[in-house]
């Protein structure tokens, strides 16, 4: 996986909406300046989301340089929380939750419904 390959020690996700137009500049003044973190804080990977929840970018910092990353889920999308607007730090299971489409702050099941099939 990426956090093996990247060295990635935390991930961070900006709850809320982030305008995904936004590149790395762009991305880094809203860490430091609306979540009040270190962008530059090799290791950590922040996670952002627009209104669209069929994507997310990610930024991390490789110690010479950013590196941005986007996902775009071809068949379903994201839970994302959306209630606040912080920071979060998530664990090594609520970011395998997130990269199932699920929210990793509130993991909850869907009841399924099966069509009848005749």
């Amino acid at each position: 996986m990426l956090e093996d390959a990247a060295g990635i020690r935390r991930v961070v996700i900006a709850c809320g909406f982030v305008d995904l137009r936004k590149g790395i500049d762009g991305l880094v003044q809203i860490i430091g300046a609306r979540y009040h973190w270190n962008p530059f804080e090799k290791g950590t990977l922040f996670l952002f989301c627009g209104r669209r929840s069929d994507r997310m970018k990610g930024l991390l910092w490789m110690g010479s340089g950013f590196l941005l990353l986007y996902k775009r889920f071809e068949d379903g999308s994201l839970s994302w929380p959306r209630s606040q607007e912080e920071a979060r730090e998530l664990t090594e299971e609520q970011f395998h939750l997130l990269m199932l489409g699920l929210n990793p702050l509130e993991p909850k099941i869907k009841e399924v419904h099966p069509r009848k099939v005749c």
